[in-house]
């Protein structure tokens, strides 16, 4: 049966319902992320290992989770979201229930792989699919969608502690099985109408005219965004990763550092959606110029200033300032190619930005265990930036000198 253009049109009643339904996929969905970290110490007594090796399964979850936005993005691109969205709440209430019934450490960190493959649907997936229902608000549709992960950030951890605590690690994971099976099915299903084929053809022919105004191939637009991606969130992942460590070593105790890492995924979120109206009315390119010269602004000023005060201020700028970069790779991605693609470029473009996390997570450890201090990690976190910044200065001046030449 035709679907009613006045319901299922771009920027429609429906697609604000649907986008709410985004967020709270993508909510619950990053409880794959956030779980690791909270039951690790629980996990570690009762298995007897060292934190080393305890940090496994939380490897296995970003390897997993960074191979499904690929291939659920690729799936979402062929069949729609849906597919990927049940696949994926199968593989993570499938993986909690088997991780609460694992013997070892090894059966533990194995099954976080399965875990990793069901959140990553309600990240990239899900924001390449709320791109596809927005034209003039794609910008904050994007942020917004992205916000869960940030957004169950702050709801899981102190909810799945107070379980941890009460019930223990086993009784927790397996009731976090159950409760996102029956939260997020009939979320799922508020998702089963797909866009209508013309506004997906002329979706098509506007990313065509903006990529040709860029003057490059697709995959070579696509592996810039994979560099920049990696290039941000090494620099990002310095005081996301080693805030607390650098409290500790300060002298203000982890618990300084755990406070200011939650005010930057809070202010985190502010920025998110901040960015999102931005983009809506300069674009994505120069949205993520500006996100990406003001993260190195908040990297500089942690080189210069370490009083608790200053770090507190300092940490709150650094989440306002970083928050929107990730997405706004998803929407220059949309902007430049067309939906049929969409999902398998995003995810590949954000599994890079995961890689990035990964290397400078482990990079800026090294330069600490090199040097005994911070200071040079800070640097090298902003030489990343500076990559970032300059791609997106060279992909935006192109464009502007093509545009003028064609004029």
């Amino acid at each position: 049966m035709h679907q009613p253009q006045s319901i299922y049109a771009p920027d429609s009643r429906y697609a604000r319902l649907r986008l709410a339904a985004a967020l709270m996929l993508s909510t619950i969905g990053s409880v794959g992320m956030w779980a690791v970290p909270v039951a690790l110490p629980a996990v570690q007594a009762d298995f007897g290992v060292l934190r080393s090796e305890a940090s496994l399964p939380f490897t296995m979850m970003m390897i997993g989770f960074g191979a499904g936005s690929v291939a659920m993005g690729r799936f979402a691109d062929r069949f729609g979201i849906i597919l990927p969205l049940v696949c994926g709440l199968a593989a993570l209430c499938g993986g909690y229930l088997l991780a609460g019934m694992a013997q070892n450490l090894w059966q533990f960190a194995l099954v976080h792989l399965l875990i990793g493959l069901g959140s990553s649907p309600s990240f990239g997936p899900l924001m390449a699919d709320t791109s596809h229902w927005f034209v003039r608000q794609r910008g904050i549709a994007v942020a917004i969608a992205s916000s869960g992960n940030y957004l169950g950030g702050a709801i899981w951890p102190p909810v799945l502690q107070h379980f941890i605590a009460n019930d223990g690690w086993r009784a927790t994971l397996t009731g976090t099985a159950i409760f996102c099976a029956i939260s997020m099915l009939p979320l799922v299903l508020m998702l089963r109408a797909r866009a209508p084929a013309h506004f997906a053809e002329a979706a098509s022919a506007a990313a065509s005219a903006a990529r040709a105004s860029i003057g490059l191939s697709p995959n070579a637009i696509t592996l810039l965004l994979c560099v920049a991606g990696v290039a941000c969130c090494v620099a990002m992942s310095m005081p996301q990763v080693h805030i607390v460590a650098y409290c500790g070593d300060l002298g203000y105790g982890p618990a300084r550092g755990a406070e200011m890492l939650a005010m930057m995924l809070g202010f985190g979120i502010i920025s998110r959606v901040a960015s999102g109206f931005v983009a809506d009315r300069i674009g994505g390119i120069r949205t993520l110029l500006i996100s990406s010269l003001l993260q190195g602004a908040a990297l500089f000023l942690y080189l210069w200033f370490s009083g608790l005060v200053s770090l507190y201020v300092i940490s709150a700028l650094f989440g306002l300032f970083q928050g929107g970069i990730v997405p706004m790779y998803a929407v220059i991605v949309r902007d430049l190619f067309s939906p049929r693609e969409a999902g398998t470029r995003i995810g590949i473009v954000l599994m890079s930005t995961m890689l990035g996390m990964a290397l400078g997570g482990w990079m800026s450890g090294l330069i600490f265990d090199m040097t005994g201090s911070y200071r040079m990690a800070f640097v090298n976190g902003l030489a990343w930036n500076l990559l970032n910044l300059a791609i997106a200065l060279w992909l935006l001046g192109r464009a502007n000198r093509r545009r003028l030449a064609l004029a």
